[in-house]
């Protein structure tokens, strides 16, 4: 079993996101037919005819912002799927959402100040768990490395945030 934990998008995040999200646009709720896409609510995927939203979304931004320092540069907003309306949460099931054997991500590390401290490639293997506990073992080998973004290649989207256990 896995030490690192997957988080979500917090709550009073998801509140603010709802009305206006991290590029200043309000949110457009939307049925979506066939399902499939990442919710970064609840770390699972959209059912058909869930009602969601997609808004963008600036996770280095809003940590730096509670951790009192600048991502400066680093700073970067993209789209998340997300429910349009207030959810559970995630079930509460270890290990990593989205994990589908052949996709690839990247996982960024950023240190205490909010800036950079290396990447990694991940081609997601069958054993997916346990590729992604060495990933961030070796990431938080660095003592630096606060926190960790998992992010989706093919789109850059960010999927999940990983901080120091």
């Amino acid at each position: 079993m896995t030490i690192y934990t997957a988080r979500a998008i917090e709550p009073a995040t998801l509140s603010e996101l709802r009305a206006l999200d991290d590029a200043g646009r309000p949110c457009v709720p939307f049925v979506d037919p066939e399902g499939g896409d990442p919710l970064r609510c609840c770390l699972r995927p959209v059912a058909p005819g869930e009602r969601i939203a997609l808004v963008s979304y600036a996770p280095l931004r809003r940590w730096a912002a509670g951790a009192g320092v600048s991502p400066g540069a680093y700073d970067e907003q993209g789209p998340v799927f997300i429910h349009a309306d207030p959810c559970g949460g995630p079930s509460g099931e270890a290990g990593y959402p989205f994990a589908r054997a052949g996709a690839l991500r990247v996982l960024r590390r950023y240190d205490g100040r909010g800036r950079i401290a290396g990447g990694r490639l991940l081609e997601i293997p069958q054993a997916a768990e346990s590729a992604f506990d060495a990933a961030l073992d070796e990431a938080f080998s660095d003592p630096e490395v606060a926190l960790v973004h998992v992010r989706a290649v093919e789109y850059g989207c960010f999927q999940f945030e990983v901080r120091r256990p």
